[in-house]
């Protein structure tokens, strides 16, 4: 029994040990994300630690003000409007210089015509299977 005490006394010691070391790492790993600017706060990180331990570090979310999403969206705009203006020169000389060809259309009998021929090619394909199996 007295060796039972003696190995749990130490485990215990050994384990409050641990815990300090870890604090210790954890006001490290803190001060650093401070300085890189990220500042995932310890319970955020502990959290997706205890969740998915293979997981990489959680990135912190970004809010962007109403304000400025409505800027980016005018910019984004403006830069949509900027090159649809600049291609349609290009275009614009491309219809005048060269006519755009009329659509063709088939009529019935010539589509039954493909239609019928395209059969007798899978027919054909089918068959050479057979022989093959």
């Amino acid at each position: 029994m007295g060796n039972l005490a003696n190995a749990l006394q130490q485990l215990r010691a050994e384990r409050r040990e641990a815990q300090s070391h870890l604090k210790k790492l954890d006001q490290a790993i803190s001060v650093i994300e401070s300085l890189n600017g990220t500042g995932t706060s310890r319970q955020a990180s502990q959290a997706t630690s205890i969740t998915s331990a293979s997981a990489s570090p959680s990135v912190p979310k970004r809010f962007i003000s109403k304000a400025s999403r409505l800027k980016m969206a005018r910019a984004q705009k403006a830069r949509w409007a900027n090159a649809k203006k600049e291609s349609q020169p290009a275009l614009v000389a491309a219809k005048t210089t060269v006519a755009a060809p009329a659509k063709r259309t088939m009529s019935a009998s010539a589509r039954r015509k493909i239609a019928a021929a395209q059969r007798l090619r899978w027919a054909k394909l089918r068959a050479g299977q057979k022989k093959a199996a």
